[in-house]
């Protein structure tokens, strides 16, 4: 069955569509924001962009941002085992921490660009845009290889309210609320949300996340507009694991909990001349919590981080009569981090100091979005940052369509993104020092697109390359002198490829649509450790990154009453390193192919007051495929998802 999956993949490819639409719905090109920060077509964007709707995200039942990337080319999602896992994402071949993550505008990594993809879910989400490529120019630090970013949905027309719960595979069960309503002048959506499950090892794998969300817009004028949005998630995650992957612990777990605030203001003093202003705050309390299994046993280990970043984005708009936006912004945020732990062993007492320290960013960026005929749009931009702690710093982009007849599009970007060190790469101390004096990582790229649309726009192939160049990238050095520091920035890496897409929207209820990603990254200035197995080691690839990619989707519409929807997901060989036997040698994960079908049926209607009743079922790993995505760390085998809603109103 395997290899027939495999050669159902590479028979149906090319892949890869660089603006990817949803499976269910026929628009091939939407309007999106996040590439420009203005509303734009997508056949106006240089930039390869990806739009999820949360509305077929939820069709299928899928609970979590992370399952719903596996969609997008180019992008790797890597999970350590069980529901709650560490979940990490690599865009393009970059780091986990090059992928700037926002939730309406507002930052949600930590300083230093960090983000656990494990705890976002898609509950009350309106669509999901991913931008592939450096946006550093619109978004500072961690905007490096792409930009992930979570719109909440916006309530119209006549008050609606709905309520499902799904039960299935290891002892899970989620539950949600939303309600959601509005009209020209004042609107608004809240949800609230519930997973728990008992996780796939014997002892200590439980796991639940609670999710609020909600957002409020009122529109007093046509000139004037406010949102205020709200997104509070509560997790815990308990795990038996050590770093080899064995279950071995009874009672350790992280957890974390916080909101994500953003409120957008904005006004048009005339009909050409817009300003915006938006203000933003991310807080995260979380930690890891390890006390000792029993009376003989003396290790303990516990820690807490309060990690909050606090911005405002202040920017005008200028609509030319050519249709030209003329864009020129500030931003100023504070990064503020305190942590505490406390370590023992039967050794001694292993507690380091605490940290607490704070940081401040300022940036001013402008961006030119041209049409010239109709026919070609260019986007330029460039941003100076002052960081508190590496002084300045200047990145640009530029890119360009060319609109040709018959449904051909044209597309050339370059440009450069970085990322700040984080807060442990400047500021610890104890066993491991930080340097205060570290630069930025940073990057460089080019890509080339071409797309065709085929069928009057019901069909479009696509084909893109990139090819990136990350520099100064920071190593931690375990043989410093005593007292040095323990950071550098000392390595470098390449990363190219390409993607290649094939979409087909039929005026019939079935879609189809296939991508297929080739991959190839190289470190080129090696880290402290020479070793061939080495995380940094030269001329080696860089971990978790597939070589050959490929996804492969179809639907089918039940005449307004429900869908179908099937994925075959394809991941190759990879290589990733072996934490369970010192020196921690590198090793190849082998490839593997996974399949999720899923279905919901409208069962009745809402009519006369009365509720909807729908009923849905999701099957994740159909053919209960063996395989890892961390070495050691089994992925969940057969996962059934079996669940009900209920709706009221229109």
């Amino acid at each position: 069955m395997r290899v027939a999956l495999r050669g159902l993949l590479f028979v149906v490819f090319p892949a890869a569509l660089a603006g990817q639409t949803p499976i269910d719905t026929v628009e091939l090109n939407p309007v999106v924001v996040t590439a420009t920060r203005v509303p734009r077509s997508l056949a106006g964007v240089p930039a390869a962009v990806s739009v999820l709707r949360g509305a077929d995200l939820r069709a299928q039942g899928i609970q979590t941002v992370f399952e719903a990337l596996r969609d997008v080319p180019a992008a790797a999602v890597v999970q350590t085992g069980s529901f709650g896992g560490q979940t990490s994402l690599f865009v393009r071949g970059g780091q986990s921490n090059y992928v700037k993550v926002l939730v309406d505008g507002v930052p949600a990594n930590l300083p230093g660009g960090s983000f656990d993809f494990a705890n976002l879910t898609t509950a009350n989400v309106e669509r999901i845009e991913v931008v592939r490529g450096p946006a550093s120019v619109l978004y500072g630090s961690d905007a490096v290889t792409g930009v992930v970013q979570i719109f909440t949905r916006r309530g119209t027309g006549a008050d609606r309210t709905d309520a499902s719960v799904r039960a299935g595979t290891y002892g899970t069960v989620a539950w949600d609320a939303e309600a959601s309503g509005g009209r020209q002048v004042a609107s608004y959506s809240v949800s609230i949300s519930r997973f728990t499950s008992d996780g796939m090892y014997a002892f200590n794998n439980g796991y639940h996340n609670t999710v609020f969300s909600g957002l409020a817009r009122v529109v007093p004028d046509d000139r004037t507009d406010a949102t205020l949005t709200v997104r509070y998630g509560d997790d815990v995650f308990h795990f038996p694991t050590n770093g080899a992957g064995r279950p071995v612990d009874h009672n350790q777990f992280s957890y974390g909990s916080g909101p994500t605030l953003g409120l957008d203001l904005g006004h048009y003093f005339s009909s050409r001349f817009e300003v915006r202003l938006l203000f933003a705050a991310n807080e995260t309390n979380g930690g890891f919590d390890n006390r000792p299994d029993s009376a003989a046993d003396s290790s303990r280990f516990q820690n807490l981080d309060e990690l909050r970043r606090s911005s405002a984005d202040l920017r005008a708009n200028l609509y030319l009569r050519s249709g030209s936006v003329v864009t020129v912004g500030t931003a100023v945020e504070q990064e503020r981090e305190h942590s505490f732990n406390v370590c023992q062993t039967s050794f001694g007492d292993c507690t380091t100091p605490p940290i607490d320290s704070a940081r401040w960013n300022a940036g001013f960026y402008a961006q030119g979005v041209t049409d010239v005929g109709g026919r070609v749009g260019l986007t330029t931009g460039v941003r100076v940052e002052d960081n508190q702690r590496f002084g300045t710093f200047i990145t640009y982009r530029l890119g360009a369509v060319y609109r040709l007849a018959a449904g051909t599009r044209l597309r050339a970007n370059a440009g450069t993104g970085f990322r700040e060190p984080s807060f442990f790469e400047n500021y610890s101390t104890g066993f491991t020092i930080g340097n205060p004096n570290l630069q930025p990582e940073h990057s460089r790229s080019w890509e080339l697109g071409l797309e065709q649309s085929l069928a009057r726009d019901r069909a479009s192939i696509s084909a893109a390359f990139f090819d990136q160049h990350f520099a100064d990238m920071i190593d931690y050095n375990p043989s410093a002198t005593a007292g040095a520091p323990n950071y550098y920035n000392v390595a470098a890496a390449d990363a190219n490829g390409v993607e290649l897409g094939m979409r087909f929207l039929p005026t019939g209820p079935a879609s189809f649509a296939a991508s297929y990603t080739y991959l190839r990254t190289q470190i080129t200035n090696p880290g402290f450790d020479p070793s061939s197995g080495a995380l940094l080691a030269a001329g080696q690839p860089l971990t978790r990154r597939p070589k050959h990619s490929a996804r492969l989707d179809a639907s089918y519409r039940l005449k307004e009453r429900g869908s179908m929807a099937l994925a075959v997901t394809y991941v190759g060989d990879r290589q990733d390193q072996d934490f369970s036997t010192f020196p921690f040698p590198r090793v190849t994960l082998p490839s593997y192919a996974r399949v999720d079908v899923a279905a919901q049926l409208d069962v009745l209607r809402p009519r006369d007051g009365g509720p909807g009743v729908g009923v849905s079922v999701r099957v994740e790993n159909l053919l209960d495929h063996r395989y890892q995505e961390v070495k050691n760390f089994p992925a969940r085998g057969r996962t059934l998802l079996v669940g009900g809603r209920l709706t009221y109103g229109s």
